[in-house]
C-alpha cells in the first residue's frame, strides 16, 4: 500500500491479532484465579462445616461408616452448595453482563452489535453451571480426607 501512495505516506497493517492474543492471554489468566478463589472458599466453608459437625461424623463412624462413605458424605456437603451456586450464579452472571456491557458504549455514544451480548450457548452456560460443581468437589476433597482419617474416638470427643 506505501508503494502507490508514495513516501510520504507512512502505512503500517494492523496487527490485532497479536493484542488480541494478549487480552485473551489476560482474561483467561483472570478465569483461572477466580476458579481458584472460588475453591478455596469453598475449602474454608467445608472446613468450617466439617469441624462443626464432627461429632455427627464421629457418630456415624462409630455405627459403621466406613472412611469411603465418610469422603462421600463430606464431598456431597459441598457438591449440592456447588450445584446450587451455579445455577443461580451463571443466570445472574448473563444478566449483569447484558444490563453492564451496553451501558459501557452508551456512555461513550458507539453502537454495540448484537453478536456481543449473545455470546453463550444453551451448552455452555449448562457448563459453566457444571463449573460450580467442579470447583465445589475440588475445594471439599481436603476436608473429605481429613474426615475419613479422623479417628472414631477422637471425633466422638470432639464439640
Amino acid at each position: 500500500m506505501q508503494q502507490r501512495l508514495g513516501p510520504a505516506y507512512a502505512v503500517m497493517p494492523n496487527d490485532h491479532d497479536k493484542g488480541l492474543q494478549i487480552i485473551l492471554g489476560l482474561i483467561g489468566t483472570l478465569t483461572l484465579l477466580l476458579a481458584i478463589v472460588a475453591g478455596l472458599g469453598v475449602l474454608n466453608t467445608v472446613v468450617l462445616h466439617t469441624r462443626e459437625r464432627v461429632h455427627d461424623l464421629g457418630v456415624f463412624k462409630a455405627t459403621g461408616m466406613t472412611p469411603r462413605q465418610a469422603t462421600a458424605m463430606v464431598v456431597c456437603w459441598g457438591a449440592g452448595t456447588g450445584l446450587v451456586a451455579g445455577l443461580i450464579a451463571v443466570p445472574a452472571g448473563i444478566a449483569v453482563h447484558h444490563y453492564v456491557l451496553p451501558a459501557m458504549p452508551a456512555a461513550a455514544n458507539t453502537g454495540l452489535p448484537a453478536s456481543v451480548l449473545h455470546v453463550y450457548g444453551g451448552w455452555q452456560v449448562a457448563g459453566l453451571a457444571l463449573a460450580g460443581l467442579v470447583i465445589a468437589v475440588a475445594g471439599a476433597l481436603l476436608p473429605a480426607g481429613w474426615a475419613a482419617t479422623t479417628r472414631t474416638a477422637t471425633a466422638l470427643r470432639a464439640e
